[in-house]
């Protein structure tokens, strides 16, 4: 939506630039993009997981995923190279936003027992990861339709070059982060 990259402009990027007293609005940290990734061990055998993430994905994200394929042939695994293994959207612009909004104000309060997301999940070059347990958090998914439970890994890419600039950076936007 747009009302968040308003928000951005109007009250994050200001009250950034007095905090850290930057020298140019161009140091200013920005979240660059949203990576959302599945990963399916059990896509090996049946090739059907695949889809069904797929589905998921592109429901929650309004974007078609990218299958991504394993690089390596690992015996143990029973893995052979080129096999389908998961799926990613990379969110950026508009539906980066949309996405961003949706994550923080309706589905994370859905979490049973929601007392905020770690504080401590930044990377120590300003991005912060997180994973979800379940997809069903998202309203857009319907419990009658899933085949299986699934959890995602979500990584906000920002332009910060410090992890406390990327923890102001999104708090501002609304990350609840646990206290």
């Amino acid at each position: 939506m747009a009302r968040l990259k308003e928000f951005y402009a109007k009250e994050v990027a200001p009250a950034l630039m007095k905090k850290f007293s930057y020298k140019s609005v161009m140091q200013i940290p920005k979240l660059d993009k949203i990576v959302i990734n599945v990963g399916a061990g059990e896509a090996k055998d049946n090739s059907k997981v695949i889809d069904a993430i797929c589905t998921d994905l592109a429901k929650i994200t309004g974007q078609k995923p990218l299958v991504c394929k394993a690089r390596k042939s690992v015996a143990n695994f029973k893995l052979r190279e080129g096999m389908a293994i998961g799926a990613k959207v990379t969110l950026r612009g508009e539906r980066m936003y949309e996405f961003l909004d949706r994550l923080f104000n309706v589905a994370l309060p859905r979490v049973r027992d929601f007392r905020g997301i770690n504080a401590n999940s930044f990377d120590g070059r300003g991005n912060y990861n997180m994973g979800l347990k379940e997809q069903l958090i998202f309203p857009e998914i319907e419990y009658d339709k899933i085949d299986k439970v699934r959890g995602m890994d979500i990584c906000f890419v920002t332009t910060a070059t410090t992890d406390e600039e990327a923890r102001e950076l999104l708090t501002l936007m609304g990350a609840p982060f646990a206290k």
